[in-house]
């Protein structure tokens, strides 16, 4: 990282190699002084570009920049950033770049952005993903009960996976600074937002079973009620999620799609009682086999519809029509704010 980056730097600030100084100036950080067109960067190196990581990278940037004796850019490097962090970056008012070839620096006198370049750094085959759906559990059983510390054991009990499978999941998180551990080494979040948004990052709908379908109603409500009602009369278990889901928990706004994730494949009788007709094209029903049971964890019922977690909801409307980016706007500012429950 310290040996590309300069140069990189310098192609994007359209500067010869031989123009660029690197310096070791601050001992104490785990970045160097990139001096180069006049300007003086602050940047620190980072091997991967977890959201947490980046998170601290930008606090460390902001305070090598702030010991240097003459104004520097606060800069962090990785190998290929991410959409969670370059927002975390933005936000906090810190420049980016990658050895990809993207960046966004702007400064006094300065203006470089570069997006739509391609990970060169991706590793052949599927990499591990800290998000899969076994992996996920214990993800989601720490967001679910925000201001707590679990143990592994507890963790292992709660979500149904063995403590070795846990404890392998919890060094990741370590790893990828998304955790930290009390003194009794019982972890939580180091910060739920952050947390949270890097799953929503990874987090792909598309990888349940969705069957999509037509189902005469006169709008999205009535829908989901008679949906619920014949599912709970035949016994089967549900969990209503998406804009459906955002609707009960906040009545954010009506909707016509109702989405509902199933414990297994429909039976030809409660989809012959509901009126189904398979339309992808015209659907208003989403009947979802989730590719793990982690989704119904937390999920409860509220004026008599079962609903998943708020977590799991906002995650699944990422993949949803009509005015999803709304509702999951409207549901995370009622229903997971993490503050109040520190």
């Amino acid at each position: 990282m310290a040996a590309e980056v300069p140069g990189v730097l310098a192609g994007m600030l359209g500067a010869e190699p031989d123009e660029v100084d690197v310096r070791r100036e601050d001992p104490s950080g785990t970045g160097s002084v990139v001096y180069a067109v006049s300007h003086a960067f602050a940047v620190e190196f980072k091997m991967t570009a977890s959201a947490a990581v980046v998170a601290k990278a930008a606090h460390q940037a902001l305070q090598h920049a702030s010991h240097l004796r003459r104004k520097a850019v606060p800069l962090v490097a990785v190998p290929f950033m991410g959409e969670v962090g370059r927002r975390v970056c933005e936000d906090s008012g810190v420049a980016w770049l990658d050895l990809s070839g993207n960046a966004h620096i702007v400064a006094k006198g300065l203006r470089v952005v570069v997006d739509g370049r391609p990970n060169r750094f991706r590793s052949a085959g599927r990499p591990a993903n800290l998000f899969a759906p076994k992996s996920s559990r214990v993800v989601r059983w720490m967001l679910i009960h925000p201001g707590r510390a679990f143990r592994q054991r507890e963790l292992a009990q709660a979500t149904g996976v063995d403590e070795g499978f846990v404890s392998r999941i919890v060094r990741r998180l370590e790893r990828e600074q998304y955790v930290i551990r009390d003194e009794d080494s019982a972890v939580r979040p180091r910060d739920n937002d952050l947390l949270l948004d890097a799953w929503r990052e990874a987090y792909e709908f598309e990888r349940h079973t969705v069957h999509r379908g037509h189902v005469a109603a006169r709008s999205g409500d009535a829908l989901l009620k008679s949906a619920c009602k014949a599912f709970a009369g035949q016994g089967v278990d549900y969990a209503a999620t998406g804009l459906a889901a955002a609707w009960v928990l906040t009545h954010f706004a009506a909707f016509r799609t109702a989405t509902i994730y199933l414990t297994a494949e429909p039976s030809r009788a409660v989809l012959e009682k509901l009126g189904f007709r398979s339309d992808p094209k015209g659907a208003n029903l989403w009947l979802v086999v989730p590719n793990d049971e982690g989704v119904f964890h937390g999920s409860a019922a509220k004026n008599g519809i079962r609903c998943v977690h708020p977590v799991q909801a906002y995650l699944d409307l990422k993949a949803h029509p009509e005015r999803a980016d709304g509702a999951a706007e409207r549901l995370r500012g009622d229903m997971l704010i993490w503050s109040r429950d520190a």
